[in-house]
């Protein structure tokens, strides 16, 4: 199983951000670290004979908040739950927002990952997407890392974004592949309802084409490959060894606890989510109650999650453990689809594995969809 643990705060919303965060006072983050502490607490009895393989602290800025909460956090873990002795532990952090001694807190807690998002590393591209860093307080904190002890960073990257065109994209590429970090994740972006940049009118006009964003896609692969980076899913990169673990649990369908405001679980079967809402969640007393109401997946919906985080993946998924999970040859359910997406040169067959090809990565969407079952 895996743990995902949501800090929420931020130093500023970024203007393409959905996700569950936002800035907050010194009282609020006091008030929330308690409650999380009960959250963790409540799960760890319910998860008493499951092992946590990996942990993975998001937000959010982890990294905005003290060092000593994430220490208590990571205390609170190892002393209540049963962790793997080699897990990989990750924590978020934004560039400027961490000292030596704060990254030494993380390494002394048993945190043996840190992912940096940077996005970017010219100052235009990053000050239209809102990022408070420069490229420059990125080098700092990546160096302070290394002096920290830390041997396995993940660095985030982004494409398609105002204001950047194929070669800067390149430039951002190299200049960081340059710096060996031991991931890569490098991600196009996408316009979210509800953010600032939903609503703005003129974004259009600085957005790069599609047939550009095509091709920074392709180049990030080919580049990286230069670098000693293989690409193992469909935005992330990695030498060898170094495959984000956590994030290959998810796409492996293995069970993990969200806990935290608004965060995701898939546990026993279910999927159930934590409210969003800050005053809801301060006031929650027991923490199993999403998990006791909600409905266990059916079959069919078991099979499309398979076939959808499955294929994301560059090896793709295993009609051996297709059958093995549900008893039912792949082409018995899936047969008529993905005979057509080998047909168009969006799939492809090597041995016992299914995979989507370079041009099926393209249109992930389509081709996911088409293993929708019409129940």
């Amino acid at each position: 199983m895996e743990l995902y643990v949501h800090i929420p705060f931020c130093a500023q919303k970024c203007k393409y951000c959905d996700f569950c965060s936002f800035q907050t006072s010194k009282e609020q983050i006091d008030s929330y670290i308690i409650q999380l502490k009960k959250e963790l607490l409540q799960w760890a009895s319910f998860c008493k004979d499951r092992m946590i393989s990996t942990v993975f602290i998001g937000g959010g800025t982890p990294s905005f908040i003290e060092a000593w909460y994430i220490e208590m956090i990571c205390q609170m873990i190892r002393e209540r739950f049963v962790l793997k002795s080699n897990a990989e532990i990750t924590i978020e952090a934004n560039p400027g927002t961490v000292s030596l001694s704060k990254l030494k807190s993380y390494k002394k807690a048993g945190i043996n990952r840190i992912s940096f998002g940077l996005q970017s590393t010219r100052k235009e591209e990053l000050e239209y997407l809102g990022r408070i860093h420069t490229y420059d307080q990125f080098l700092q904190s990546f160096e302070m890392a290394r002096k920290a002890g830390f041997e396995n960073i993940n660095v985030d990257l982004m494409s398609a974004i105002p204001k950047q065109n194929v070669h800067t994209y390149e430039e951002t590429l190299r200049k960081i592949a340059k710096l060996r970090p031991e991931h890569i994740s490098a991600y196009s972006l996408i316009i979210e309802e509800g953010t600032p940049f939903y609503e703005d009118k003129h974004l259009m006009e600085y957005l790069p084409s599609e047939e550009e964003e095509v091709l920074m896609y392709q180049m990030t692969g080919k580049i990286l490959k230069e670098y000693g980076y293989q690409k193992y899913e469909i935005s992330n990169y990695a030498r060898e060894g170094y495959d984000c673990q956590h994030n290959l649990g998810y796409w492996s369908q293995i069970s993990y606890l969200g806990v935290g405001l608004g965060a995701s679980s898939y546990l026993g079967g279910k999927r159930f989510d934590r409210t969003k809402h800050m005053e809801e969640y301060l006031k929650i007393q027991d923490f199993s109650k999403e998990y006791e109401q909600a409905k266990e997946l059916s079959v069919h919906e078991e099979m499309e999650e398979f076939m959808f985080l499955g294929l994301r993946k560059t090896k793709g998924i295993s009609v051996k453990k297709f059958y093995q999970c549900f008893g039912k040859k792949i082409e018995d359910v899936y047969g008529t689809v993905i005979e057509k997406a080998i047909k168009d040169g969006l799939m492809k067959r090597d041995g016992q594995w299914l995979s989507l090809t370079e041009a099926g990565v393209l249109v992930s969407n389509q081709v996911l969809c088409e293993f929708l079952l019409d129940v």
